[in-house]
């Protein structure tokens, strides 16, 4: 059955995708025919993208319900639903089928020894000087917390023309909290390794007082009058806020409303993303530690791509009051830093309950630095390491120096049967939703990516996918659950390629935290300061048991460099 043209466009706009063509087109149809309900020609239209092939008699039983609906969703489309506003339903990853570790009170908490070091003798020594030796240097007053911001903000404005990873300076806040973290600490108060130590946030992230751009150019003015649950935990940790670093417009890429953000390594490359300032920051020695977030691959991939280490926590660790809200269901916060000992530090600060975050929980963080990596049940995607891709090689030395540690490799797979590609059409709904009115009002125009790979088309895509198979997702991501939990029960740790054995997507729908630490700078041209291309694998962890990634990763980076290497920028 054909339709005219009105026919569709009425047909989308009902599922509210008006803004989809444009105005002229609209109103030069609307001339000819006055506004209409919905017909059973629209039915008939939207029965291929439904999957349903319904009679004459059943589109006229369709029309009425439909037309009602379409009043509902209008009224619905009245409220005022702000991006903080989760759904009622709670995404809960034990429903797989694992359970909240039990540990003493006593045993839990970050046990990471500050071995004794001197300052070091230049200042770009010290703008690359880990948290633990920044921790003794502060502790034993050989440094000062002032002189430490003031370093962090003359690097970022120093290289920012060139990386393009700052938003906005915090620069008034950062003085005022390393001068009171100067006076506790002269007091002979210490309120841990992040005590007086600089570092960036994602610009999703709330701060009162600032801008929170998301990157994008409809939000480039927002204030948002709270400050994120995770900075707070920082202040509390006495780390100091020196700049709103850059992300890909609304958390997609590293291009944001003003710039692209460049890899340190490559300036000719973008930092990929979409923490994509926190990566670059991080690894041309900017600021010890960044907070980024990851959906689906946010934190893995630009810390691959800038040579740095990212830990993507467990889902519901880290609480997300005050962050932008991408997907629900999927969004993690976690530290982005130059090892797997600093993010160990950082994620003990900021893990934990967050009465704002209802998905989130407390979770018991015993992490022992020293602990032999011997002693861990190791997996790894042994099909996966076999395959021809860029980093095989790097990957293959590193399984190699696990060996060396005495780690017994044990090949698995993921052994899933669940469509895994369909399922993440859960980030593209729920992203839609959180954005449903940018969407209608066609402010996703403004955004600078425009295109196939885009959000505007995704945003306006997912306006057609049914609510039936939206659920189907959802009830199939609990099959997907049990059979990742059922690989990783019997092991401590699961070693993947970072883009390989489908285990990014399966991982971040599935809520298993990950650490990626760099393990390869393949050269891109000849020359001592010739740029680099990093490479990273992934080490996985069971539920809530992260320590056991950074452990494992502690140890690799104990007995190799790669992760020390500082990019030609400098």
């Amino acid at each position: 059955m054909s339709i005219d043209r009105r026919q569709f466009l009425d047909a989308c706009s009902a599922v509210g995708l008006s803004g989809l063509f444009p105005g002229a087109l609209y109103a030069q149809v609307a001339e000819q025919e006055d506004d209409a309900p919905i017909t059973t020609e629209h039915v008939a239209a939207a029965e291929s993208i439904a999957g349903l092939s319904l009679t004459a008699e059943e589109r006229e039983l369709l029309v009425e319900n439909l037309n009602e609906n379409l009043e509902q969703y209008e009224a619905m489309r009245a409220q005022d639903l702000p991006n903080a506003r989760a759904p009622a339903t709670t995404f809960d990853p034990r429903r797989g089928g694992a359970e909240l570790p039990e540990v003493p009170p006593s045993a839990d908490g970050a046990e990471v020894p500050l071995p004794p070091v001197d300052r070091p003798s230049s200042d770009e020594e010290l703008a690359f000087a880990s948290i633990s030796e920044l921790a003794h240097l502060l502790r034993a007053r050989k440094v000062t917390s002032v002189e430490l911001t003031e370093l962090a903000l003359q690097h970022l404005r120093r290289y920012d023309d060139r990386l393009h990873a700052v938003i906005s300076y915090t620069e008034e806040r950062a003085l005022a909290a390393a001068r009171r973290a100067d006076d506790e600490l002269d007091a002979g108060t210490w309120r841990g390794p992040l005590h007086g130590v600089p570092y960036g946030a994602k610009d999703l992230l709330a701060v009162q007082g600032t801008k929170t751009t998301w990157g994008a150019e409809p939000y480039k003015t927002q204030t948002i009058d709270e400050t994120a649950t995770v900075i707070e935990r920082l202040d509390d940790a006495g780390a100091v806020l020196v700049a709103k670093l850059s992300l890909g417009a609304l958390a997609w890429g590293d291009v944001w409303y003003d710039a692209t953000t460049k890899n340190p390594w490559n300036l000719d490359q973008g930092s990929s993303g979409s923490s994509a300032g926190p990566a670059a920051a991080v690894s041309a020695g900017c600021v010890p530690f960044a907070i980024g977030s990851e959906t689906l691959g946010s934190i893995v991939s630009p810390s691959t791509r800038c040579g740095v280490t990212g830990h993507r926590p467990t889902f519901g660790a880290v609480g997300r009051g005050g962050a932008m809200a991408l997907s629900w269901t999927m969004d993690k916060l976690g530290p982005i830093a130059r090892s797997a000992l600093d993010c160990a530090h950082v994620y003990d600060a900021i893990r934990g309950a967050d009465p704002t975050d209802p998905a989130s929980v407390d979770v018991p963080f015993p992490f022992d630095a020293e602990r032999s990596a011997a002693s861990l049940r190791v997996g790894y995607l042994q099909e996966a390491f076999e395959g021809d891709y860029d980093n095989q090689s790097a990957d293959q030395k590193t399984l190699d120096v696990l060996r060396g540690l005495g780690v017994e490799l044990e090949p698995v797979s993921w052994d899933v049967d669940v469509p895994v590609g369909a399922l993440l059409n859960t980030l593209d709904v729920e992203a839609a939703a959180a954005f449903d009115e940018l969407t209608r009002t066609d402010g996703v125009d403004e955004l600078v990516r425009q295109g196939e790979n885009t959000w505007p088309n995704v945003f306006r895509t997912a306006r057609f996918v049914p609510a039936v198979e939206h659920v189907q997702m959802d009830r199939l991501r609990v099959d997907l659950m049990e059979q990742a939990h059922a690989v990783m029960r019997d092991l401590d740790v699961l070693v993947s390629p970072s883009f390989g054995g489908g285990t990014l997507g399966i991982t971040n729908l599935t809520g298993h935290p990950c650490v990626c630490l760099p393990n390869a700078l393949r050269p891109v041209e000849e020359g001592p300061d010739a740029r680099r291309q990093p490479g990273s694998i992934s080490f996985v962890a069971p539920l809530y048991r992260d320590q056991h990634a950074l452990t494992l990763a502690h140890a690799v980076q104990q007995a190799t460099d790669i992760h020390r290497r500082r990019p030609p920028i400098q």
